[in-house]
């Protein structure tokens, strides 16, 4: 890197120029490398998907309430008539 950057100072380009193409060329391989790692990792963040539907699937409540995260009420109507009548 150090041969490049005499090089580049030789030629005529100044030490401002060179700089700021080190600046570039960094920013666009660091972007280029968290490019890369996400096409490599996608294919386990669809399994870890796929695995999180496919357990909700199969432990899935038979009460549609629960489905919506929705409590049902404990008791019926009747039940509250009857211990509301001023026992309190």
């Amino acid at each position: 890197m150090l041969g490049f950057f005499f090089m580049l100072l030789l030629t005529g380009v100044s030490v401002l120029g060179v700089l700021a193409a080190l600046f570039v060329a960094t920013l666009l391989m660091f972007a280029g490398g968290v490019f890369a790692l996400m096409i490599k990792l996608l294919p386990w963040l669809l399994l870890a998907v796929a695995g999180v539907w496919l357990i909700r699937a199969l432990k899935e409540k038979k009460d549609p309430y629960a489905r919506y995260g929705l409590v049902r009420e404990r008791y019926s109507r009747r039940d509250y008539r009857r211990y509301s009548r001023g026992r309190y």
